[in-house]
């Protein structure tokens, strides 16, 4: 960036102004930095204009309602990652040194993941307690842009996307299975056939959904389609429209510990299913992870590795 006066004006650059500006392009907006900083938007505003007038360069520019890096912007921004990554990379060499994991752990996992990532996610809490977890859960169209816009360490999903340039690590089987309440017609029938099935009314995930795009795949196979009875936003929301009778739907079993010991739902015995997909770790490719999400991760494939063995 020619004209940057480095000497001058770099003892006045906080590390904070960077981590403030890296947050505002990276989360495309001001609100969205502020809410993820915990800070209010004037402050974070405020911040990254200090930061442009230290440098003496425009570095956003308003376009429509939108604001834009400008080109120095760009250049910039290209600078503050790399600083950034050197920083935290010191911290974690210094972490490691002293043989110590600890730090924030940022994870994101789609909704129907949220039945036992907590529990894996205590378990590595337990035996690293200077670690602060950070859960976030939802569903896969958000889970896919907080991929985009690297705002967490990992991200669980049952489905890769090909659309983002990322490193995948299976570590569980995520075993598929048709439900249904316990009366219902199709219940303790053996080799029920896809056909059965898709002429039953049927409770689905939104569009978009993992499980459903995996479901409509196998049914294509065979010329077949699932007609939607009901569209639900959660695998709760659908667990309880199986018992209450509504219809059928394809689960995760992970996900149905305490409906099938009480009897509550029962798994039909239908051809093709289980559906056995995978659960992944997953961050974007170039992406160098920490310390605590490496040893996560390491943690996520060791326990799978184990329970595959004793298997």
């Amino acid at each position: 960036m020619n004209g940057l006066p480095l000497s001058q004006t770099l003892p006045h650059v906080s590390l904070r102004q960077l981590q403030i500006f890296e947050t505002v392009v990276r989360l495309d907006g001001f609100t969205k930095a502020a809410d993820a900083l915990h800070l209010s938007q004037p402050t974070v505003s405020m911040q990254v204009d200090k930061l442009s007038k230290t440098l003496g360069l425009a570095l956003m520019e308003q376009v429509g309602r939108k604001m834009h890096l400008t080109n120095a912007g760009r250049e910039v921004y290209a600078l503050t990652q790399d600083i950034l990554g050197r920083v935290g990379a010191l911290g974690d060499l210094a972490d490691e040194l002293n043989g110590v994991i600890k730090g924030e752990l940022r994870l994101a996992v789609i909704t129907t993941a949220a039945y036992f990532m907590p529990h894996l996610l205590g378990s590595f809490v337990e035996a690293h307690p200077e670690v602060q977890p950070r859960l976030t859960i939802t569903n896969r169209a958000e889970v896919l842009e907080r991929l985009r816009s690297n705002q967490d360490d990992l991200l669980i999903m049952g489905q890769v996307p090909d659309e983002i340039a990322v490193k995948a690590y299976p570590f569980i089987d995520n075993e598929m299975v048709v439900v249904a309440a316990p009366d219902h017609p199709l219940a303790g029938q053996r080799n029920v056939s896809l056909k059965q099935i898709s002429n039953a009314r049927f409770l689905v995930r939104e569009p978009g959904s993992g499980t459903r795009k995996a479901v409509e795949r196998m049914f294509a196979v065979q010329d077949l389609a699932i007609i939607p009875y009901m569209e639900l936003g959660n695998a709760e929301a659908i667990k309880q429209g199986v018992m209450a009778g509504l219809g059928i739907s394809v689960l995760s079993r992970r996900n149905l510990g305490l409906e099938l010991s009480n009897n509550h739902i029962v798994v039909l015995d239908v051809v093709g299913f289980p559906l056995i997909r995978r659960w992944y770790a997953v961050h974007l490719r170039d992406k160098k992870l920490s310390l605590v999400a490496r040893s996560f991760l390491d943690s996520l494939i060791a326990d799978a590795n184990a329970a595959m063995i004793k298997d």
